[in-house]
């Protein structure tokens, strides 16, 4: 069976750029790219991440199992990981968890019994001990948030930065009542949230109102009563902070309707053809799936190797019309 020094010898290149080529870097330059492919094609290469399966009796795919595929963020989670993979010839498996913590467990296991090269998960559950068993042969890369009482990879964006621009660009257009709006899918990174909500509320002066956090906005009617709450207050907010995607598309009618400014947690499609156009602190999913997915499988491939177990993904304010801005 060739080896990836025999290609980078047939091609070239170094054995770090077939590497390269393998895993899709942009980078490569295209004649480059393609003297590593016909080499490839040439030698009949089989990556050796593969050949390691062969070898493991295991299969060649990679689990991705987060709480809801059809939410944006995770949608491209999910692509990113798909992307990956696919560039090395393996499948991946995808499943939703929902927002039950009960089913996390169950589902997850079922995914680990068909000997998956690793996981890529997003959880809902506060407790992943349970997990180390899997660990011990199944690299397992967390996506959004960080695991509980289990040592593994996480790749998490900075929360708690993005969600301090965001109250902080409202409270510098003039609102001193700043509304903090959740849902129950996303609990850990809305308490990361919360936390620079209420830190760039401290650093303005501006004391913590507890009847402005609504936390059952995920849900088109949960959204209307939780604003409906808010405005029914004597000194209602002007302003809010939606803690995610999800929220912010349930809230968008009732926001715009009452004319509330407002800056979202994570872009969408066609937030930025909507009227008003979303102002959003930008994350960028795509890159925490490309992440943790290239981790998942240099963890199978190297068992041993070291790697930094903790990588934050840092966030901006893309500025729209939503939060008062011309």
């Amino acid at each position: 069976m060739a080896t990836m020094q025999d290609v980078a010898d047939r091609a070239g290149v170094s054995a770090k750029t077939v590497s390269r080529v393998f895993n899709d870097d942009p980078h490569v330059l295209p004649e480059t790219r393609e003297r590593v492919a016909e080499a490839m094609r040439t030698l009949n290469y089989v990556p050796n991440v593969l050949a390691r399966t062969f070898r493991a009796g295991r299969s060649t795919s990679v689990g991705v199992a987060v709480p809801d595929v059809v939410d944006p963020f995770f949608a491209a989670v999910v692509r990113a990981v798909e992307r990956v993979c696919s560039a090395s010839g393996i499948t991946t498996l995808v499943t939703s968890i929902g927002d039950d913590p009960a089913r996390e467990k169950p589902v997850l296991e079922a995914l680990l019994r068909t000997q998956l090269m690793g996981l890529v998960l997003a959880p809902v559950a506060a407790d992943h001990a349970w997990l180390a068993p899997w660990t011990e042969h199944t690299p397992i890369e967390f996506v959004d948030r960080a695991p509980i009482d289990l040592e593994a990879d996480s790749f998490v964006e900075d929360d708690r930065h993005g969600s301090y621009l965001a109250t902080r660009h409202l409270i510098e257009h003039g609102h001193t009542r700043v509304a903090f709006l959740a849902d129950q899918t996303h609990p850990p990174s809305s308490r990361r949230r919360l936390a620079g909500y209420t830190e760039a509320l401290a650093d303005a002066g501006l004391p913590l109102d507890e009847r402005l956090i609504a936390f059952d906005a995920g849900s088109d009617d949960g959204a209307t009563r939780e604003l409906e709450r808010l405005r029914r207050l004597t000194d209602a907010p002007t302003a809010a902070f939606s803690s995610n995607a999800r929220v912010t598309m349930h809230a968008f009618s009732a926001l715009k309707d009452a004319g509330t400014a407002f800056v979202g947690f994570g872009d969408f499609p066609m937030a930025d053809r909507l009227t008003p156009s979303v102002s959003v602190i930008d994350q960028d999913p795509a890159r925490l799936g490309r992440l943790a997915a290239t981790r998942a499988l240099e963890r199978f491939n190297a068992p041993s190797a070291r790697y930094e177990p903790s990588t934050v993904v840092p966030v901006g304010l893309t500025i729209r019309r939503s939060c008062g801005c011309p």
